[in-house]
């Protein structure tokens, strides 16, 4: 009896590789000169999994779907975000976030989330409102101004506010914005090889970790004294232990706060320049936009974390904006261990990375990918539900974990400039162009724009609640909770919507107390599901055969 052949094994593939690259240097020119550019042209050349050379390093584009959702769901056994990122350690300090062992970083990053949870954020808004009412305040009936000077102005005064507190915002004012700004200045692209060249922009970046950290050291022990307990990431860290019970030191509690700002004023600033730049060039939004906040608030109807929530047309627009214009450009990992994709092995010792801007123009994830559609995201079409296609947050277990407090922030800044000021570009619609030369990616300067004081009308109740009104959801008999823990941040707005079906813990772990949901009870768990930041849950039908 003859014995049956086992079918041959697929031959093991490689990413294929992009010819040119020079010694030494490999392919950083033409990526320097514009990397959006750059990898547009070798995703169209080689598809979603190409290999290029960035000085010595052998760098893999994943970009579509699949290879996203394989590079943000890996373990950080096998991709490891920290290798990718040392240009950060002088900033945030040896130690702390990337520069820490996985399971520190770990910890130290979860620290983070009570104060960018459900509770605290309701605080938020009276700080924003009074930040922005102050900063126009000084405008004047009319005039002509630099936005993105404004918009970094703007969300560093925010984002301190909210997230350190009233001592770098009202006392340390000047000081912190020279410390911050020598701290951004030494983010420059050779420090990814050498983060420790003796350039004067290196030396002051370093005297400014050393200045900020006599600072913040000096008013731990004034709350300490005074027993404050403010609800910010400030105090959170100083009340956070690791997982054995020891205390952050001043050092790590430094580091951590430089983090969680340069994560909350980089992305905003250039969205808030980029929402007002999209929307003046688009006068029909804006026309829709300005029509919904008007129906919503009035002339003078109060900005608060619930009201907030729900501004369909204005939401809509950021997540074009976010998909037009991601603040970042390209997110790297360290390949640990061989990483396969399909049938593409990845050779440990390499580098991966994501790039949200090229898989944000892919035509079949994102039909007229150069067009600015913010209906995209309508319940009809709901092109932001896959979610390693719409990426402008990164994506799986390392999304970014403030992305409700960029929203919440935008969102409220909007609702006041725009029933305060109208706006129009000084120069062509065109000239406003992204300028990936940066970091982070944001609008080219100059970007000017003239803005003039309008008089608002009240609009009726009537008008208010037609605006407000939701779409009544058809509901079957009975409906499945399902959570995604490795989209799930722990903010813990889902407890906040619906306490009878979730509870988070100190550590920001989730538990569903009831997974079954009846037709009665369905709609506080699809609050839960449409205000959870990380889209972590799903409310699905129940199958019953």
């Amino acid at each position: 009896m003859d014995q049956q052949s086992s079918p041959p094994e697929s031959p093991v593939r490689f990413p294929p590789v992009l010819k040119g690259a020079w010694p030494l240097l490999g392919h950083i020119l033409d990526f320097g000169k514009n990397p959006h550019r750059f990898m547009m042209a070798l995703r169209e050349q080689m598809g979603d999994i190409a290999e290029f050379k960035m000085f010595h390093q052998d760098m893999v584009l994943l970009t579509g779907e699949k290879a996203s959702e394989a590079f943000y769901r890996a373990a950080d056994e096998t991709l490891d975000q920290g290798a990718a990122y040392k240009i950060m350690t002088p900033i945030f300090g040896h130690g702390v976030v990337f520069d820490a062992p996985i399971t520190k970083k770990n910890q130290q990053l979860q620290m983070l989330m009570p104060a960018l949870r459900d509770k605290p954020m309701r605080t938020y808004s009276e700080i924003i409102v009074e930040e922005v009412e102050g900063l126009i305040s000084q405008w004047g009936e009319s005039g002509e101004m630099d936005l993105l000077e404004f918009t970094k102005e703007l969300t560093i005064y925010t984002s301190s506010h909210c997230l350190l507190g009233p001592e770098f915002r009202h006392e340390l004012n000047k000081e912190f914005a020279e410390i911050y700004h020598d701290l951004e200045q030494g983010i420059k692209p050779i420090a990814y090889v050498f983060p420790n060249l003796p350039l004067p922009v290196f030396r002051r970046r370093d005297q400014a970790r050393v200045r900020l950290q006599a600072l913040v050291t000096e008013i731990m022990e004034r709350r300490a004294r005074d027993r404050s307990n403010s609800p910010n990431v400030f105090q959170t860290l100083i009340d956070a232990t690791y997982d054995d019970g020891t205390k952050l030191s001043p050092h790590e509690i430094t580091g951590m706060l430089i983090a969680t700002i340069f994560a909350g004023h980089h992305t905003s600033s250039g969205t808030t320049a980029w929402v007002l730049i999209e929307l003046l060039r688009h006068p029909d939004w804006m026309e829709a936009v300005i029509e919904e906040i008007d129906g919503l608030f009035g002339e003078a109807g109060p900005l608060t974390f619930e009201s907030l929530r729900q501004i369909p047309k204005l939401e809509n627009v950021l997540k074009e904006v976010l998909r037009l214009h991601p603040p970042l450009i390209i997110l790297m990992r360290k390949v640990l261990e061989d990483f396969t994709i399909g049938d593409t092995v990845i050779k440990a010792g390499k580098f991966v990375c994501a790039a949200p801007a090229i898989t944000h123009r892919i035509a079949s994830l994102f039909p007229r990918p150069e067009a600015f559609e913010p209906d995209r995201y309508s319940p009809e079409r709901q092109e932001d539900k896959n979610l390693y296609a719409w990426q402008a947050f990164g994506g799986g277990r390392h999304k970014c974990s403030g992305n409700a407090f960029a929203l919440f922030q935008i969102k409220a800044i909007f609702c006041i400039l725009l029933r305060r000021y109208e706006f129009e570009l000084v120069g062509a619609p065109d000239s406003y162009q992204d300028d990936y030369t940066k970091m982070v990616v944001e609008p080219g300067s100059p970007c000017r724009i003239r803005y003039r004081r309008k008089a608002l009308k009240a609009v009726s109740i009537e008008e208010n609640e037609a605006v407000a009104s939701r779409e009544e959801n058809n509901v079957a008999e009975d409906f499945i909770i399902e959570v995604d823990r490795d989209l799930c941040k722990g903010h813990a707005t889902c407890q906040g919507e619906a306490a009878d079906f979730f509870h988070v813990d100190d550590k920001g772990t989730l538990t569903v107390l009831k997974a079954i949901v009846s037709e009665g009870e369905v709609e506080k768990a699809r609050l839960a599901e449409k205000y959870c930041p990380t889209k972590a849950i799903k409310i699905v039908k129940r199958v019953t055969l």
